[in-house]
């Protein structure tokens, strides 16, 4: 048995190192500590099922643990229930980016002084040709540029920006990786903030509630992506636009955020001059500083050349596949052994009572327990949506409720089902053709 540990506390990087890790030591596992960032966790919810780790827990096993290995720390006080692993007869491997005094033991070690720990097992990823995927590249770009500032930060090194160039031609995702990310802002961005909020204005344009804000600007003012991102989460609108104005250069900077599927910022601001983006982000230029052309002109992209984007009866599946609340719990496993599921509805007559997923076997204790009725395993808490709402609502509950699929009514009907590889699938722009 092999294990990963790494420290308490885990950011990105001690997530992101922590699966890297089991990419470079095939058959090791990674055991996660209890205190993980809120932002990471959520990442982790939705990926859960497409990345190989162990929740916090302590193994029982440790007798036949022949190898730690041990990422982002090289101090036992770091590790959660360090005494636990301390005194086994294991060999020790270390991976951290902190040059320093160590108290552990290793057998061996790859210390290195470099912005995170995640460059250095994704350069040995790079050296084995280890196949990364796409979800992976994400996490571990999202571990890179946390530790390193998206790069800018002293520390940051030759390493990090070979693994971060690796890891975007392997389609690491900027937009989910900024989405979980939480930068810092100081004064001049915070000025710039109260301003904006100050002439805050909602309208409501296609159904979407939407503030197009104004603020005049002198010379280059950094950090305003992060303003518009804060902007939007304290409106609470489904569309930002914050433009900046500048009118030594007679031209204004767009930047745009966008919260909900059906609209599409970077196809509106490439519409500007050098303008373009993501579904949910985007920027550009205009040579205008006449703020009632501006908002006419952002106004008419989105009521008549707005592309349609997928809905959830897009990428819900149907029919659904549902058992009834008297079937055995042998039953429900040949069920998604042949059909290849991993959770479906409980039903009684025709409402929906429970769900049962593939980790609610985790309560079987014994072959017995087989042949009970699936009521008696199946979680009764029924977090459904709404045929009309949007991927992200879906997204949004799926992550507050740290579950894998929602029913999808319509009429209080039971019409389709969503998950979480559906989601994903979305937002990491895999869907088919």
């Amino acid at each position: 048995m092999e294990m990963i540990l790494t420290h308490k506390n885990a950011d990105f990087d001690a997530i992101a190192s922590s699966i890297a890790a089991s990419m470079v030591y095939p058959g090791a596992m990674p055991y996660l500590p209890a205190s993980i960032n809120p932002n990471v966790k959520n990442f982790l919810s939705m990926h859960k099922y497409k990345l190989k780790y162990q929740e916090s827990g302590n193994p029982q096993d440790l007798d036949s643990v022949k190898r730690i290995i041990i990422v982002d720390a090289n101090r036992w006080e770091r590790i959660e229930n360090s005494e636990r692993y301390s005194s086994l007869n294991a060999a020790f491997h270390v991976w951290d980016h902190h040059p320093g005094e160590s108290d552990i033991n290793a057998e061996w070690s790859c210390v290195q002084d470099c912005g995170s720990a995640t460059s250095l097992l994704v350069t040995k990823i790079i050296e084995k040709r280890i196949p990364v995927s796409v979800i992976e590249a994400t996490l571990f770009l999202a571990g890179i540029y946390e530790d390193t500032g998206n790069l800018s930060f002293p520390g940051s090194r030759g390493i990090d920006a070979r693994a971060v160039a690796f890891l975007l031609d392997n389609g690491a995702d900027l937009d989910i990786v900024n989405s979980f990310l939480k930068p810092k802002y100081g004064h001049i961005q915070k000025q710039l903030l109260f301003r904006m909020i100050e002439k805050g204005n909602i309208e409501e344009v296609n159904g979407n509630r939407v503030s197009i804000n104004f603020t005049e600007v002198k010379g280059h003012s950094p950090g305003l992506s992060l303003i518009v991102d804060i902007y939007h989460r304290i409106m609470g609108v489904d569309v930002v636009f914050g433009v900046f104005i500048d009118k030594k250069r007679n031209q204004s900077a767009v930047i745009g955020r966008s919260a909900v599927d059906s609209i599409n910022i970077g196809f509106i601001l490439s519409h500007l001059d050098n303008g373009g983006g993501r579904p949910r982000a985007g920027s550009g230029v205009i040579k205008s500083v006449d703020q009632r052309h501006i908002r006419e002109m952002i106004i008419d992209i989105m009521k008549t050349k707005q592309p349609s984007s997928p809905s959830i009866g897009d990428l819900m599946s149907y029919p659904v596949i549902t058992v009834s609340e008297t079937a055995t719990m042998k039953e429900v496993a040949m069920l998604f052994r042949e059909k290849g599921c991993t959770g479906v509805p409980v039903t009684r007559e025709k409402s929906i009572v429970g769900i049962i997923s593939r980790s609610d076997f985790k309560k079987v204790k014994d072959t017995k327990q087989m042949e009970a009725p699936v009521k008696a395993f199946m979680s009764e808490k029924v977090i459904n949506i709404d045929l009309n709402s949007t991927v992200s609502s879906a997204t949004r509950l799926m992550v507050k409720h740290d579950i894998g699929r929602l029913p999808v009514m319509k009429e209080n009907e039971l019409i389709g089902i969503i998950t979480r590889t559906d989601a994903m699938r979305f937002f990491y722009d895999l869907l088919p053709e």
